[in-house]
């Protein structure tokens, strides 16, 4: 691990730098995702370069094994890379949950103070004072109702007597 650390360029390096614990810690969540943004580009050149190297070194060594050997160096960097971001995923996961969690108690607050207070609601004996009004069907009686009705009847009374001639 270290001997590949040593072969990454400059600004690899400050890359995976930046991805340490006390570095990490102090940022918000707009700067690790970011960061997030930047090492998975990172990583996923390397995985990519891994993959295209290895199945071009497979036609030329006869063998996925001996391409292997010879593409090491990519595989380390997109190895050193996908540790790299654990560590920022892991951190912007934390951030993120601290974040929803503080905007939903925000949010409650709001709803608490806004909504009314049910100690303020005179709630009197808790019954009805009227009986109400009876409900009546007083569409029974319409032409269309008795149409409808007859309709349904004859239906029904035609259904019969077809079973009954069987």
């Amino acid at each position: 691990m270290k001997k590949i650390l040593n072969s990454l360029s400059e600004d690899e390096y400050v890359l995976i730098l930046e991805t340490k614990k006390d570095q990490i810690a102090e940022l918000d969540e707009d700067e690790l995702i970011a960061l997030h943004t930047r090492i998975r580009r990172a990583r996923n050149k390397y995985t990519k370069l891994y993959r295209r190297a290895g199945s071009a070194k497979v036609a030329e060594k006869k063998g996925r094994g001996s391409g292997k050997s010879a593409n090491a160096r990519n595989a380390g960097k997109a190895e050193v890379f996908e540790d790299a971001l654990s560590r920022v995923s892991r951190r912007l996961a934390a951030v993120s949950r601290q974040s929803a969690r503080e905007l939903k108690d925000e949010r409650l607050g709001r709803a608490r103070k806004d909504a009314p207070s049910f100690s303020d609601i005179d709630t009197g004996s808790g019954k009805v004072a009227s009986a109400g009004k009876a409900r009546v069907d007083e569409t029974r009686s319409s032409p269309g109702k008795k149409k409808f009705e007859a309709s349904s009847i004859a239906a029904g009374a035609r259904r019969q007597a077809k079973k009954d001639n069987r």
